[in-house]
Order: structure tokens, then C-alpha cells, then sequence
């Protein structure tokens, strides 16, 4: 005898009670199996599948593309066989795992060119984007072996098969490929040739929170020249022994998170936020750190508790969040609850920048590229000049709390943090 079941917009983290559909990947009718991706949804700046946690076939879509449900609410009805297993033995079932990865199962669904929307069925939003910007037919799909759970096919896969393809295309297909690029592109009022490109669903939110940022926050930057040479030294000697004892990689990215960290606790108000005329004084440092995507954009993965972990913890935190970050892995209450970032500007060897605050916080610390410059360095015996590791650091930060004493003391003792660098693993 066949029963009902609902499947229920799971739980997205601390602070999150709704998600955005913005693509079903099921029809009515269709059969799925466990763990199949069935929808996508959609909070802040992280796009998620949910998967069934039970194999059955579609009878009910609760909710448009589009709509907003609430965590708990039935999404989906499935009708399921006496004798088919699920996750769960309730009526409601509740995702609890989200794969971004693609079942092979579906392939033959795919159309003979996948820039047909309905060749989307039961892909993953990153891989989709992959497959459509770099053109992959349904028959070279089928010639990629998937290593994810159960066979299928995830972005790593798909990105060796394009690195294997490209290295094949010839000189000649190269310049077939410039001269279809440029007649696609269209000359402007002023006779100059442009070609227009939409902005992705991450790159307008993106933009959307800096013109808010810009426009809530009076801005302002002070910057602060440092020697790290020792840090750099003690990092250079250590890193080994921390890999071996720890298994993980030492990055200088994790002794400026650890110095950040202690200066916000010697000047507490840093780690604040605005709320009409009052302030609020964050307890706990959530560690947000900057990272750059693999397309072109940036997000924000959040360090929770940052002041409660030693080096180990917080490169162990740091490596993960950014390893996930760019296989578009995070959970959406993984970039919640920032209370102060860190961008690391060195990573693309700039030597210093002006950061738009990342709202609601009140200050952003950047961190420049490490240069080898002439310096002169005091000593007991006269001003000598030698060769040090040198790093511009600059913090933007909200004015109307956050005024030039406090910015320039936290440069400071922030700097002084990192010059009397002298630690052990």
C-alpha cells in the first residue's frame, strides 16, 4: 500500500529561518531515489541542493520558484511504495546532507547540448555553471567517470575533463573559437566594441552589500607599516613540524588571524556593532576571513569563537572554511555571525587597500603583500640599515563609533603583536 511523504526544508543554521527556491530539479511524476538532489535554495550568498532522504515518486510541489518557505515547512510530497526504504520512518522527512555533485543515473536526461534548460535536471548549481560556460555536450558527459558517493560526478571531475580537453585543442581551434568571440561582441554609440555581461546571483548580492555598506557606514581607513621579518622567519622554520604534528599547513594568513585576535581582546570595541544609537558589544570574536572564489567573486566564511582556539585550532578552522568555500560547500550559517574580517590582500600581492566594511560590523583589517625592503633599524650602538620583510596594514572602519584614537591604537598594538613575534609550537 503506498503512503505519503513530506519532505521538509531543513534546519540552515543559527539566525536562519527561510530559504529561496530557485529551482526545482524534480517534476511531478518523477521517480527519485535517496539522497537525490530534488530542489535548490537559495539564503544570502550560498546556493544549496537539498537532497530526498527517500526514494519515491513526485506527487506534489508545495511551493513555486520563487517563494520563500519556512524552516520546517513541508516542501515536497512523495509517494512511496509499501517496502521502500527511507532515512527517516515519520511521515515529514527532514535533508540532512546537501551534495553539490551530479548522479549518473540522470545523464541520459541530458539533451544533446546542455545549454537547453531541461538538461539541468538533478545538477548541481557549480557544476551546471561549469557546463554551460564551457560548452560540454550530453556525449562528453557520458565519457567522464565520476569518483563523488555513488559514482557521480562532481566539479573536480569536471575540471580535470576540461583541463584533458583544452590541452588537445589546437592552435587552429583556438582561432576559430577569438573569431566567434568577436563577432558575438557589438559596437557601442561611441563606434568602440563591448560586450555585455550579466551580473551571476552572487555578484548582485555582492554588490547590493557594499553599496549598503557605503551608505550605513561613514568609512574611513588608517594604515600602518610592519616588520614581520620574524614572523615570517619563525613561520619558515616551524611550518614543517606543524604540518607533521598537527596535519595541517601553517599559512601566514593564520598568525595574523591569531595576532588579530589578540589585539581585539585588549581593545574590545572594535568587535562591535550599530544598532540605531546604541552599540553593541560583541562577547564573543566570530573571526570572518575573506575568500576568493574560483569565479571571480568573494565570500565571507566566519571563524565562530576565534578567541576560545590556539594557532592549531584556528589553521585547522581557517583551512577548512576555505577549502569548502571554493567547492561551494558551506552551510549557510557558516558565513553568519562575523563580528570583525580579515582580507588578505597580499594573496594577489597588492601592497595595500581601502575594504568596504562588512555590515554589520564596524572595522575590516587588511592585510598587504610582504616585501624584502632597505630599512633603517635602531640599535643600542647607532641606526644601522638591513634588509627586513616588510607589510602595509590598513583598517577601514565605521566613524561614527570607531574614532582615530581607537583605529590607531589597534594598528598599533596590532603591529607591536606581530614585531615581538617570539612563540613556540
Amino acid at each position: 500500500m503506498a503512503k505519503e511523504i513530506k519532505i521538509i526544508l531543513p534546519p540552515m543554521g543559527e539566525g536562519i529561518t527561510d530559504a529561496r527556491i530557485t529551482r526545482w530539479l524534480v517534476k511531478i511524476g518523477d521517480k527519485v531515489e535517496i539522497d537525490q538532489p530534488v530542489v535548490e535554495i537559495a539564503t544570502d550568498k550560498v546556493d544549496s541542493e537539498i537532497p530526498s532522504n527517500s526514494a519515491g515518486t513526485v506527487k506534489e510541489r508545495l511551493f513555486n520558484e520563487g517563494d520563500t518557505p519556512q524552516v520546517g515547512q513541508p516542501i515536497l510530497i512523495l509517494t512511496v511504495e509499501a517496502g521502500v526504504s527511507s532515512a527517516d520512518s515519520n511521515v515529514d522527512v527532514t535533508p540532512t546532507r546537501i551534495e553539490p555533485t551530479i548522479d549518473l543515473s540522470k545523464k541520459n536526461e541530458v539533451s544533446n547540448h546542455v545549454s537547453n534548460e531541461e538538461s539541468f535536471t538533478g545538477l548541481s548549481p557549480l557544476v551546471r555553471k561549469i557546463i554551460k560556460e564551457e560548452g560540454i555536450s550530453s556525449s562528453e558527459l557520458k565519457q567522464i567517470t565520476g569518483s563523488g558517493l555513488n559514482g557521480r560526478i562532481n566539479k573536480d571531475d569536471i575540471i580535470s575533463y576540461i583541463q584533458k580537453r583544452d590541452s588537445k585543442i589546437s592552435e587552429i581551434e583556438f582561432k576559430a573559437l577569438e573569431t566567434v568571440q568577436s563577432s558575438q561582441t557589438q559596437p557601442s554609440e561611441t563606434g568602440t566594441r563591448h560586450e555585455i555581461i550579466p551580473m551571476d546571483r552572487m555578484r548582485k548580492l555582492i554588490a547590493e552589500h557594499m553599496v549598503m555598506s557605503k551608505q550605513t557606514s561613514a568609512h574611513v581607513t588608517s594604515f600602518i607599516e610592519v616588520d614581520v621579518t620574524n614572523m615570517v622567519e619563525w613561520r619558515n622554520r616551524n611550518k614543517d613540524n606543524f604540518q607533521k604534528s598537527e596535519g595541517e599547513k601553517l599559512t601566514l594568513t593564520h598568525l595574523f588571524a591569531e595576532a588579530t585576535v589578540q589585539t581585539i581582546k585588549k581593545l574590545p570595541l572594535i568587535n562591535s556593532s550599530v544598532d540605531g544609537d546604541k552599540i553593541i558589544l560583541k562577547k564573543d570574536i566570530n573571526l570572518s576571513i575573506a575568500t576568493a572564489l574560483p569565479n571571480g567573486n568573494l565570500i565571507v566564511p566566519v571563524i565562530k569563537n576565534a578567541d576560545r582556539l590556539n594557532l592549531s585550532g584556528l589553521a585547522k578552522g581557517i583551512n577548512d572554511i576555505a577549502t569548502r568555500a571554493r567547492e561551494n560547500k558551506l552551510k549557510p550559517d557558516e558565513i553568519q555571525g562575523g563580528t570583525f574580517t580579515i582580507t588578505n590582500l597580499g594573496m594577489f600581492d597588492t601592497l595595500t587597500g581601502t575594504p568596504i566594511i562588512n555590515q554589520p560590523q564596524v572595522a575590516i583589517l587588511a592585510i598587504g603583500a610582504i616585501k624584502k625592503r632597505p630599512v633603517v633599524i635602531e640599535t643600542p650602538s647607532g641606526d644601522v640599515i638591513g634588509i627586513r620583510q616588510m607589510c602595509i596594514i590598513s583598517l577601514s572602519y565605521d566613524h561614527r563609533i570607531v574614532d582615530g584614537a581607537l583605529a590607531g591604537n589597534f594598528l598599533k598594538t596590532f603591529r607591536d603583536t606581530l614585531e615581538s613575534f617570539d612563540r613556540r609550537i
